[in-house]
């Protein structure tokens, strides 16, 4: 499948579920605070975090099963630096009070300011980080 129409229909899927989120729980579709739910259950919070969850892994799996090839992971990042940048990424989010699919997707189609600015930070921060990697690091 050529790039553009699998970034296509990844982009409508994550839309569509968000959307059905919301408009059947009324709950924002941020996996930080979906996960945190989990992590941290309160009553008759968990079973729905935890489909929709278990609906994240399995539709990636089904993708991997459907187009072989699909994924190919990156090679020579050392693990110590994949785990402080896992750790970064998590702090980041908590500090942030939310991730990148809370805020950019859900955050921005109901016009939040705050998720606004959040992504125009995590924006910056990509591309500042990103610049550092490959040209000075």
């Amino acid at each position: 499948m050529n790039s553009w129409l699998s970034a296509l229909a990844g982009g409508v899927l994550i839309g569509l579920g968000a959307t059905l989120l919301l408009w059947l729980t009324g709950r924002i579709a941020g996996i930080s605070g979906i996960v945190g739910g989990v992590v941290m259950p309160q009553r008759g919070e968990v079973v729905w975090r935890v489909a929709f969850l278990l609906g994240l892994i399995g539709a990636g799996a089904a993708w991997l099963c459907w187009v072989p090839g699909a994924y190919a992971p990156r090679q020579g990042f050392p693990p110590l630096l994949l785990v402080i940048a896992g750790l970064l990424v998590g702090f980041g989010t908590r500090m942030g009070n939310g991730c990148t699919s809370g805020h950019g997707v859900c955050g921005l189609g109901r016009l939040s300011p705050r998720s606004l600015a959040a992504v125009l930070t995590f924006m910056a921060t990509a591309i500042v980080t990103t610049f550092v990697v490959r040209h000075l690091a």
